[in-house]
């Protein structure tokens, strides 16, 4: 367990605030300063009454804050994922010392030991509010451990299933990708779709969202095939996609990688013309460019523009590249910092201020939470080019009442 505050003196850069319905938006990132992460073990304090023969009494617990807001960060500090969880850690330093808050302390919890030990020891230490978990496993673990105490958790999973019952996910949706390059490409004129997805539940998600999104614009699915990501499992969905249907534009549901695989079969069997389509996954792969059967493809996802800003401060206070997801953790702070602004300390935090109808704004942009805790956000085209990606519709600022 580790323990976050922001130092009192430092050089933090501006953000901007939005209007009374915007958040704390990054706007310039430079940051010279020293963070203040000191391990806790429990309190101790010395005997008020008369000198026992057993020494001092021992306090269980971290010391009572009057003046600031108890926030735990449930994260993988150690394990497989321990990577994720340290760069979402870092990022909710940096965004403790950017927005110069004294408001708000933040307590790191490692669900790597064990989930519910992680949640239990987070509420045994007076937390209000509780950020992550990652996974959606374990967001299924803390959720109603923590509606028992009251305390809401805002779930870095992107797993739309654990929502709801005093949790919200924050997580980049597939289906708010899908129904964002669907209306993009139809209003280019395509109307004709087909799918390659993969086996298992995100690709059931992207299939059902993508029949969905197409039929509400008014366009058909014409085919939709799956594959296990073996090249004989993905030679053979693309024959079946050919053979059945012609389309204009095709989704890929699955990661960068993969969609630059299965494209070069697309593009060798009959497809060479189709607009190809991709999902928020793309966006974490900086090889798109690279692969030649992807030139001219699009996907939606969250903006990269102040995340790049974030990368490099991050690389250059820490000494390493930050994981994608860590920007999840930095617009948490920035959430909850919003929020504290009318959250007396001590007291439960104000659920019904998530819902703000005009949402917040951070380093993935515009966002709000749903009446069933998913956030919905404002997402940006790109296409893929020659070397590199080009946003092609940009994503809107805010959000309309």
């Amino acid at each position: 367990m580790t323990e976050t505050d922001a130092p009192r003196q430092a050089d933090l850069f501006a953000f901007l605030k939005r209007g009374a319905r915007a958040a704390l938006v990054a706007s310039a990132l430079f940051l010279a300063a020293c963070q203040s992460i000191v391990p806790k073990g429990p309190a101790t304090t010395p005997p008020t009454g008369p000198t026992q023969p057993t020494g001092p009494e021992v306090v269980q617990g971290l010391p009572t804050d009057a003046t600031r807001h108890r926030v735990a960060l449930l994260v993988p500090m150690s394990g497989a994922n321990a990577g994720v969880g340290q760069s979402i850690a870092n990022a909710t330093t940096l965004a403790l010392l950017d927005t110069r808050t004294d408001k708000v302390r933040i307590t790191t919890y490692d669900t790597a030991l064990g989930a519910a030990a992680a949640v239990n020891r987070a509420l045994a230490d007076g937390n209000q509010l509780i950020l992550g978990p990652l996974l959606a496993e374990d967001a299924r673990i803390v959720g109603p451990i923590a509606a028992r105490a009251n305390v809401p958790v805002i779930s870095f999973s992107n797993d739309v299933g654990v929502a709801g019952g005093g949790v919200y996910i924050m997580g980049y949706n597939p289906n708010q990708s899908i129904d964002r390059v669907v209306d993009f490409a139809r209003s280019r004129g395509l109307s004709q779709f087909g799918a390659l997805v993969p086996r298992g539940t995100y690709g059931e998600r992207a299939g059902n969202a993508l029949l969905r999104a197409v039929q509400q614009s008014g366009g058909t699915v014409v085919s939709m095939q799956t594959f296990d990501r073996s090249a004989g499992s993905m030679a053979a969905a693309v024959k079946k996609l050919q053979a059945s249907s012609s389309y204009d534009a095709l989704l890929i549901a699955d990661s960068g990688r993969v969609a630059s695989q299965v494209a070069v079969l697309v593009r060798k069997g009959g497809g060479a013309s189709a607009r190809l389509l991709g999902t928020e996954l793309w966006n974490t792969d900086a090889a798109l460019p690279s692969s030649p059967a992807l030139r001219g493809a699009w996907f939606a996802s969250v903006s990269d523009a102040l995340y790049r800003q974030l990368a490099a401060k991050y690389r250059a206070r820490y000494g390493t590249t930050p994981f994608r997801l860590s920007s999840l953790g930095y617009d948490a702070v920035l959430l909850t910092v919003r929020i504290a602004q009318v959250w007396k300390p001590g007291t439960a935090f104000p659920s019904a201020r998530l819902r703000d109808s005009g949402g917040f704004s951070g380093i993935d942009g515009a966002f709000r939470f749903t009446r069933s805790g998913v956030a919905e956000r404002a997402l940006e085209v790109s296409e893929v080019g020659a070397g590199s990606v080009t946003v092609v519709d940009a994503a809107p600022r805010n959000f309309a009442d």
